[in-house]
């Protein structure tokens, strides 16, 4: 077990790299033209895993050919934790499995990048924080265990937030996560190592997780794709927790494809998404909340979006829900506040941390301990109290979820589109200059407001990407928002949206 670093990788990868080169597929099989590590590496997640069950290209070469993308970009600082040993260890025995007729997974020989906040046996799990540098949880998250029973495996911990606990991934304990478009600028958080790894072609499909907004902010600051499922759809236990109202694992990919493949790997429905036609798709509009003081090449991407999707037959409705914009003040931010730390002591216990929460406290990085002095230890200034708290999940969360499902009954149509930022990706740093963008807005309004409302009320949350910014040249994104349970036809309409949407160009590395 090794965190990565350049001689430890090197190392790891070198003694099998030239006998590698010469047998990238298994014997028998026919090989994939061109056998370039670049080629490989484009590969999304269902094509690798199909050329790697046809023996057309063996795991083992194929997860060389991560691990050295891995290695050509690790200034990006993607991964805390990647052992280059073990994964190939477990490509070899991939091989074998196949070698010998095995019945092969759906997700046969893919090395999977994992948050480090979602337990993993025989890797730490740091959760991006001092006091849990060295843990290694005896038991995988089931979220892992199912990727695992369907023949993937880790292909390292990725770098995120401290604790989750922000959208910029800028994290003290274990350096910054940089965005592979321009590694001066950060990727979104909290999820932001992950997003990064499948930005810069190190892996096709990652496992993330949204509390508020930690898959879809990097997806979109990253020119990726990330999808938030309907609360509960996917399992939460064996994560690192905020509140388990919000939290909610999900996966990362370049296409929605690949997040249908993860879907159908962890619910066990394997069915292929339904075929949509563009053409009678009522898609809803906000401009009153999502549109208000949205970068200007924010804006002008979303007006070619919606021109495009005018041109195909899209009914693009226009609507008002001037309720939205009290939510985060009454749900969104009381929630958190007040369930983090509890949430993050029952973790630590049935984890078999080392630490408690005490313990987790005291080795906080320094902007970490200054919000949580804040707002979450107890006697903070800000803290949330009981009352204040029983009404936000017991009051205005059920509103909030009442209204949004009326809404999609009544008017919304087949889902609400909007950007899920209202800029693009800042420069590392720019958060604690309080504000960003054209508009100068407070950077946790331009990164948490838009995706607040989907997942404090626990609905479907797709994020594509969009375009590169006229002006920053950053990825832009935008956001499908469905009701509660409608995951994959939501997903169907993002593979109908994909059909006319260029994709933008992949980041140099």
């Amino acid at each position: 077990m090794r965190a990565m670093n350049r001689r430890g990788f090197m190392g790891a990868v070198g003694a099998s790299l030239v006998m590698a080169r010469t047998t990238l597929a298994t014997p028998g099989s026919t090989p994939m033209p061109g056998n370039r590590d670049d080629v490989l590496c484009e590969l999304g997640a269902a094509d690798a895993v199909a050329a790697m069950r046809r023996g057309d290209v063996s795991a083992e070469a194929y997860a060389l050919a991560l691990l050295a993308r891995c290695e050509r970009g690790a200034a990006l600082n993607a991964f805390i934790t990647l052992d280059a040993q073990a994964v190939l260890a477990a490509a070899r025995a991939a091989d074998l499995a196949r070698a010998r007729g095995a019945d092969l997974g759906p997700l046969h020989g893919l090395p999977v990048p994992i948050k480090d906040s979602v337990n993993t046996r025989a890797l730490p799990t740091t959760a991006g924080t001092h006091a849990l540098r060295t843990f290694v949880p005896a038991r995988d998250a089931e979220i892992v265990g199912r990727l695992r029973a369907a023949g993937a495996f880790p292909l390292g911990k990725t770098n995120l937030h401290e604790l989750s606990f922000g959208w910029t991934s800028s994290n003290l304990a274990f350096g910054p996560v940089r965005n592979a478009h321009d590694p001066q600028r950060i990727p979104g958080g909290s999820t932001g190592g992950t997003a990064t790894a499948i930005a810069a072609r190190m892996a096709p499909l990652g496992i993330a997780e949204d509390t508020q907004g930690s898959i879809r902010v990097p997806a979109a600051l990253c020119g990726i794709a990330g999808f938030r499922p309907t609360k509960d759809r996917y399992p939460n236990a064996g994560a690192a927790p905020i509140t388990p109202l919000f939290d909610q694992v999900g996966p990362h990919a370049r296409n929605v494809a690949d997040l249908a493949l993860f879907d159908a790997v962890i619910t066990g429905d394997d069915r292929p998404l339904p075929e949509l036609s563009l053409r009678g798709l009522r898609l809803a509009v906000l401009r009153d909340f999502h549109f208000v003081d949205i970068d200007d090449e924010v804006a002008s991407a979303f007006d070619a979006l919606f021109a495009t999707l005018r041109s195909e037959g899209v009914d693009i409705v226009e609507r008002s829900m001037p309720e939205l914009a009290a939510f985060e003040r009454l749900v969104t931010g009381p929630v958190q506040i007040h369930d983090v730390l509890p949430s993050l002591g029952n973790y630590l216990r049935d984890s078999g941390a080392p630490v408690g929460v005490p313990g987790l406290l005291a080795g906080l990085s320094p902007d970490i301990r200054a919000t949580f002095e804040r707002f979450c230890v107890p006697g903070a200034p800000n803290a949330v109290g009981d009352q204040a708290y029983r009404d936000a999940r017991d009051v205005h969360r059920p509103r909030l979820q009442a209204l949004l499902a009326a809404f999609f009954a009544t008017q919304g149509g087949d889902a609400i589109l909007f950007p899920p930022t209202m800029v693009t990706a800042p420069a590392i740093g720019a958060a604690e200059q309080g504000t960003v963008g054209q508009r100068r807005v407070p950077f946790a309004t331009a990164m948490g407001r838009n995706i607040a409302p989907g997942s404090t009320a626990g609905i479907p949350g797709l994020v594509l990407p969009l375009a590169l910014g006229a002006q920053s040249r950053m990825p832009i994104g935008l956001e499908l928002d469905g009701p509660a349970g409608s995951d994959r036809r939501l997903l169907a309409i993002g593979a109908a949206l994909s059909r006319v949407i260029a994709p933008i160009p992949a980041p140099q590395v």
